[in-house]
């Protein structure tokens, strides 16, 4: 028997997607005539309690001549994740119709009906920055003894210590002052969000073992110089967005204080301290749970009430750095933090700003990850207003590096259909990150095999695979600024920097050899960004014709189209008349060659 059934078909089922609680949903499902049905039930299923809630499809008539329609109108279930399937009773007997993709059932998220996500970040460009290799403005304010190594700016990275242990101690100075000199820079880019790598006190360059979450690392500068920093971005457009590292803190803390370098007594030192009951001790005090095992970070207990006071309770954390004009915060490892802490954090960030933005840390499709064994409800409404899309982010790069058209289109379209729209709109989509090698190293050909981390250290890409490499880079970086959410800039990427894995990607910004191609290029998208912001924000459309990629985004009967090629060879547009390439000026002709890692942008009238 033949039967049809396709989630992201209008035809089948409507609205698209994600659904509101309490919404209406329309099901049609199609059967090819030749076998007699006795009836078509949707079989949907509470993922949290495993109860299946059925519902009969009535007939609805011949489709076509030789096709019957079932079809079923329901009301939106209360706020979770579903799964669903088709069970048909016919002469032939009983059979189950499941998702042709996936070979297990379709999925439905339900979000709350009080759902809402800022407005004010949809459409705009996040420039991610290292805080200590960004640049280094010109502060008295700044304290250097307090950090183990300090460089010049054109020094090498340290890779290991004399012992063979790499300690990420080495700092360059990079600042609040420099990030304020840079934003004219930054405004150029058409940044609309500033997203700072952790900037309390710590003993690393990295800043992710936090040693005092109420106190500015005194190498960037006081809070005096922060808020200046707040108030000028802000005169400019620009928000700024705090990373915060909740799950663990540095054993070098004011609440740890395994060295004794803060005037406390931390949880190492006695078990009699205010912060003991913070930690989970094996052995104490030299054996503790820590993150990943990494002894310079303890996990911290998150039911602790003392800990739960300080991140999310008046005058903690959050709402300290909100009210001061913080923007946005960002959730490191959000995974590791129980759902009620991250719900707990919402309340706190909306009540500074009902129009602040949370985003998380999440490396898979966040409608349905499971993390410790636990479903995980980051974007029904009580958690997150987004996340780090790093689905999309792998599937970009495997596309630009001549990856099949169609799994590009499928891996899209699958966060598409598993996401809220207002989940997706707020959603950092990046190519690259201070834990990622350098977006233009991971689409480069040069082999790295053999190479230790000193030998790709010193790798430099140059010649015929710096220009593939660049080439792709440009189609990567298209794609990310036009596809659903907010295109996540990675310091330096804009301007060719180049750096393997952590801390190869972390180099001090090369203010002095930036590839004027490629920053001219990532200038014309954040132009573009401002410009056609309502059709960015609107619907999408992503297919594949000829081996090519086709992006298109809608709105108001107006759509920009991205077209992108890697197959390997040209091939032809299907354009029906000439266009003009957005990113060039150029016209290009209707029907013309694509040629391979080529891509243009052009604008036109939606007639659908």
């Amino acid at each position: 028997m033949q039967f049809y059934f396709d989630s992201r078909s209008k035809d089948c089922k409507r609205p698209f997607g994600a659904v509101k609680e309490g919404s209406k949903l329309d099901f049609n499902v199609y059967a090819q005539d030749g076998v007699f049905i006795n009836c078509v039930v949707l079989a949907l299923t509470d993922d949290a309690t495993g109860n299946v809630t059925r519902y009969p499809l009535e007939y609805k008539g011949k489709s076509d001549a030789s096709t019957s329609m079932f079809g079923c109108r329901i009301t939106a279930p209360q706020t979770g994740l579903y799964w669903y399937k088709f069970e048909i009773f016919s002469e032939e007997g009983y059979t189950e119709y499941l998702n042709p993709r996936t070979k297990g059932e379709f999925q439905l998220t339900v979000y709350s009906k009080d759902y809402e996500t800022p407005e004010r970040f949809k459409g705009g460009v996040i420039y991610h920055i290292f805080a200590d290799r960004f640049c280094k403005g010109n502060d008295t304010s700044v304290d250097t003894s307090t950090h183990s190594v300090y460089k010049n700016w054109d020094e090498p990275l340290t890779l290991k210590d004399a012992d063979g242990v790499y300690r990420a101690n080495d700092f360059y100075g990079g600042n609040f002052q420099g990030i304020i000199d840079k934003l004219p820079y930054l405004k150029s880019l058409g940044v609309t969000v500033i997203y700072l790598s952790p900037i309390f006190r710590s003993s690393s360059n990295h800043r992710y073992d936090t040693g005092d979450y109420l106190a500015l690392d005194p190498l960037l500068g006081n809070e005096d110089k922060f808020k200046e920093l707040l108030d000028k971005a802000k005169q400019k457009g620009i928000y700024i967005m705090l990373d915060g590292v909740f799950n663990h803190t540095g054993a070098d803390s004011i609440y740890f204080n395994k060295f004794g370098a803060y005037d406390s007594v931390g949880a190492y030192q006695s078990k009699n301290s205010p912060y003991y009951k913070w930690y989970d001790f094996i052995n104490f005090p030299d054996e503790y749970r820590c993150w990943w095992g990494v002894t310079v970070c303890p996990t911290v207990n998150k039911n602790a009430e003392g800990y739960r006071k300080l991140i999310f309770g008046k005058d903690g954390v959050i709402d300290k750095w909100s009210h001061m004009g913080v923007s946005a915060w960002r959730l490191d490892v959000v995974d590791e933090l129980p759902e009620d802490f991250v719900e707990h954090i919402r309340t706190a960030v909306k009540s500074a700003s009902a129009d602040n933005l949370l985003i998380g840390e999440v490396w898979e499709d966040a409608s349905n990850k499971i993390s410790y064994s636990k479903r995980r409800h980051y974007l029904l409404g009580r958690e997150l207003d987004g996340v780090m899309n790093y689905p999309f982010k792998d599937a970009i790069i495997s596309f630009s590096r001549g990856g099949r058209p169609r799994a590009f289109v499928e891996a899209v379209m699958t966060i598409l259909e598993n996401y809220p729209k207002k989940s997706l709109d707020c959603t950092m989509t990046l190519v690259g990150s201070h834990d990622t090698v350098r977006v233009l190293n991971r689409l480069s050909d040069f082999n790295i095999n053999g190479l230790d981390k000193f030998g790709r250290a010193q790798v430099v890409l140059e010649g015929e695979i710096l220009a593939t490499a660049k080439a792709r880079l440009k189609v990567a970086s298209t794609l990310q600024f036009f596809l659903p959410g907010i295109p996540s800039v990675y310091y330096g990427d804009e301007c060719g920097m180049q750096g393997y894995e952590d801390p190869l990607c972390r180099r001090p910004m090369n203010w002095n050899s930036q590839d004027n191609e490629l920053l001219e290029h990532y200038k014309t998208l954040g132009a573009l960004r401002k410009k056609y912001r309502s059709e960015i924000t609107g619907s999408t459309r992503i297919y594949e014709s000829g081996g090519i990629v086709y992006l298109e985004r809608r709105a108001n009967m107006r759509k920009i189209v991205v077209a992108a090629n890697t197959s390997g060879t040209a091939k032809h547009l299907n354009t029906e008349k000439d266009v003009v390439d957005l990113l060039t000026g150029e016209t290009v002709a209707a029907g013309a060659k694509l040629s391979n890692n080529g891509v243009i942008v052009f604008s036109g009238t939606d007639k659908s």
